[in-house]
């Protein structure tokens, strides 16, 4: 990997994290119900507006979430979630809360999601897009190949988003907005 691809990635996760102060079928196959979060009473499918890079792989996502938690670590008080990814190729992205009253409702997950989408508008991958103003932190995730997020407050309460490609079967019964 050039060591400019590389910066790009970390300044992707360091961008994300600035900013920041179906279900029993998939659910059945998550080996990590039970020992990072609780099973998630609803899955939900993003339609991503993106395919995947090309030349994205686990070492790129690993990098990825690096950039995020050294972002983290560069502010002066302890961050209320850890990120952290899963899964042989590193494909499934994970967010739990460390401390009680974080991420425990879906309007939570949904404004960190929120949160993290006005971060990587920003970045530089989102504005050669020639429209960041219409992609979400989930196509970022896309881009870089990851297939899903599972968003925690590690008690009772778990989301988990999967990004699937508008050519997929799923996306055709879906709404895209």
């Amino acid at each position: 990997m050039q060591r400019r691809e590389i910066r790009w990635i970390v300044l992707i996760g360091l961008a994300c994290i600035t900013g920041l102060s179906s279900a029993a079928a998939s659910a059945g196959e998550d080996r990590y119900i039970g020992y990072y979060y609780p099973a998630p009473a609803e899955i939900e499918t993003y339609c991503a507006r993106v395919p995947p890079l090309s030349d994205m792989d686990k070492r790129r996502r690993v990098g990825f979430v690096i950039g995020i938690k050294e972002g983290m670590s560069n502010k002066p008080y302890d961050s209320a979630y850890s990120v952290f990814v899963k899964g042989g190729e590193s494909r499934k992205l994970i967010i739990v809360a460390k401390t009680d009253g974080h991420l425990e409702t879906i309007y939570r997950v949904r404004a960190l999601l929120a949160d993290l989408t006005n971060s990587a508008r920003t970045t530089p991958i989102f504005e050669e897009s020639g429209a960041p103003e219409n992609l979400t932190f989930l196509d970022l995730l896309t881009l870089l190949g990851f297939e899903s997020v599972t968003v925690s407050d590690g008690d009772e309460f778990t989301h988990q988003v999967e990004m699937r490609q508008l050519t997929e079967d799923a996306c055709h019964t879906l709404p895209i907005d």
